[in-house]
């Protein structure tokens, strides 16, 4: 696989994906989300490189832009505490009362709310072979999960920018990696 530019794709090449009813009551959270790792990218030295978005759960390949394991440390724990907030808001908001009852009973008692849980699961990506598994597998989550056809057709995620012949928009500034 080519890696793609950084700058993204110009406006004339953008492939517009239609959203699903379930995409488009998934939205503002998912937003929550995607907007949290493009500020990440722009203010942390973040930089994504494939990512899906499920009703679950969330899959990301990150790495800090120089390389730095701690400062990556520090970034995904300062963006997985804000957004837990920000979700957390979201569901006690305008979710069923099921959802608030769940995140307000949280396993730490130092907290009023716990959105994520407390394992984060990171493995460190050693070869092209094993990076291109764990890319796979990432995107093909909705279609296992028979959400969508298409990896390339689930809109919270990586797959059809990095996939398809025609440059997809993608909610995420995505960074290439190269072997």
């Amino acid at each position: 696989m080519a890696a793609r530019p950084e700058a993204g794709p110009q406006p004339d090449e953008v492939l517009r994906l239609p959203k699903t009813a379930l995409e488009q009551g998934a939205a503002e959270p998912c937003l929550i989300f995607t907007e949290s790792l493009n500020y990440c990218h722009q203010h942390k030295s973040l930089r994504i490189n494939a990512f899906v978005i499920m009703p679950t759960h969330a899959h990301v390949m990150l790495f800090d832009a120089d390389f730095d394991n701690e400062r990556l440390n520090n970034t995904v724990t300062a963006m997985r505490q804000f957004t837990g907030r920000q979700l957390a808001n979201y569901c006690h908001e305008k979710m069923p009362a099921v959802f608030g009852q769940v995140i307000g009973t949280p396993r730490r008692k130092d907290r009023a709310n716990q959105f994520w849980q407390q394992s984060k699961h990171p493995v460190a990506i050693w070869s092209e072979e094993f990076w291109r598994t764990k890319f796979d597998y990432l995107h093909d989550n909705p279609r296992r999960k028979g959400l969508v056809h298409e990896a390339a057709d689930w809109r919270f995620s990586s797959a059809a920018y990095w996939l398809r012949q025609q440059v997809a928009e993608c909610d995420v500034k995505l960074t290439g990696v190269a072997w």
